[in-house]
């Protein structure tokens, strides 16, 4: 009887904490008497959202609730973009518990991708901002003063690790990377922004761009470069294949990468430096195929004139290509320590060991050559 009795209580006990864990927004009750007449359980990191929404002042008093055991190591944000979808441009609040225990909330406008949070006023009126732990819940509140006649906008949420104090990268990955939507104020309706697919043409994007303009397009200069100095044409058709491989890769990647910054793909995606000195490339490497393709004889004297542009071209694209390679990185926060930049930075070193050996080579047999030339005329 009692083993019964044992075994009742703790199926009670795991129902009721089941429960607990997965209740819903409207069960929530706020220390202090404080009440939201509308909620929303987010669909990703443990996050809900409370809110009441004040027609005639066009104001919005908001909570964020977030539920997890390390919040003593993360930081916790939620903003509203009012002109797009997506981080850069957004108005976000900012919540953590600092080292001593005491909690901090304050207002910072994001205005670039390497952002830390830092302090600063959002470009609407935001009054009351506080945040509370309530066990396992770090909560954030605050009222808004949305734009006239706007219900409607463009919201993200997002929480990271901390840092001495100091917001660091929040994950480049899983529920992290789709965490925006557009949400309704008055008639209380969350739409989940479907960033996955965009995320995943920023990946090809990456991966074409790196692999043709910042690599293939390197080995084939190299080809060039040092395969003369054996018999035959094979080095020719290799550094053709290279370039022109490398060429059509980094269009393809430059296209998406177009495709992305039009909106064509998803939300658009800021432009900057990097968008432009991509197109740039593009021409480039087209200018750079029809004047090989139109290259003079051996024998033409202007030869050499080619001879200097295309070469001069040509590693001036080259630079420009692994410049923008780490622009991109950067836009991403790929630090060093990740492994697509260790890997890329692995690679470009090797190409550059390579490249000294095979000047070294090279340096030494035309040293031999003069020496053999000169000892004959000597004789």
């Amino acid at each position: 009887m009692a083993s019964k009795s044992f075994s009742f209580a703790f199926l009670l006990l795991f129902f009721l904490c089941t429960f607990a864990a997965a209740e819903p927004c409207d069960n929530h009750r706020f220390r202090g008497g404080k009440t939201f007449a509308s909620c929303i359980d987010l669909p990703s990191l443990n996050c809900s959202l409370h809110w009441n929404f004040h027609s005639l002042t066009q104001t919005v008093d908001v909570a964020l609730r977030r539920n997890s055991v390390d919040q003593k190591t993360r930081w916790m944000s939620w903003a509203i973009n009012p002109h797009s979808k997506g981080m850069v441009g957004s108005q976000a609040l900012v919540a953590f518990q600092k080292d001593d225990g005491t909690m901090v909330a304050y207002t910072s406008p994001i205005t670039s991708y390497a952002t830390q949070l830092q302090k600063g006023d959002l470009s609407f009126p935001v009054n009351g901002v506080s945040s509370i732990l309530e066990g396992n819940e770090m909560i954030m509140f605050a009222t808004l003063a949305l734009p006239a006649n706007t219900t409607t906008v463009n919201h993200l949420w997002q929480e990271g690790p901390l840092v001495g104090n100091v917001p660091r990268m929040h994950p480049l990955s899983g529920p992290n990377m789709g965490s925006m939507g557009t949400l309704d104020f008055l008639a209380g309706k969350l739409v989940v922004d479907k960033t996955s697919s965009r995320n995943q043409w920023k990946i090809v994007h990456g991966i074409l761009c790196t692999l043709g303009r910042g690599f293939l397009m390197p080995v084939g200069a190299l080809i060039a470069r040092h395969g003369k100095q054996w018999p035959g044409t094979a080095w020719f058709r290799a550094h053709v294949f290279s370039q022109c491989s490398a060429y059509l890769i980094g269009l393809a990647g430059g296209i998406i990468g177009v495709l992305l910054w039009l909106g064509a793909l998803g939300a658009r995606i800021g432009g900057g430096i990097h968008q432009y000195i991509g197109i740039t490339l593009l021409g480039l490497g087209a200018i750079q195929g029809i004047v090989g393709y139109c290259r003079p004889h051996k024998e033409d004297k202007k030869r050499v004139y080619f001879n200097i542009f295309h070469c001069s071209l040509g590693y001036g694209t080259i630079g420009l290509s692994i410049a923008n390679v780490f622009l991109g990185f950067h836009m991403v926060h790929l630090m060093i320590k990740t492994w697509p930049q260790v890997t890329y930075i692995a690679a470009i070193s090797l190409l550059g060991t390579i490249t000294l050996i095979l000047e070294g080579v090279g340096c030494w047999r035309r040293t031999t050559v003069r020496r053999e030339i000169a000892a004959e005329e000597t004789l």
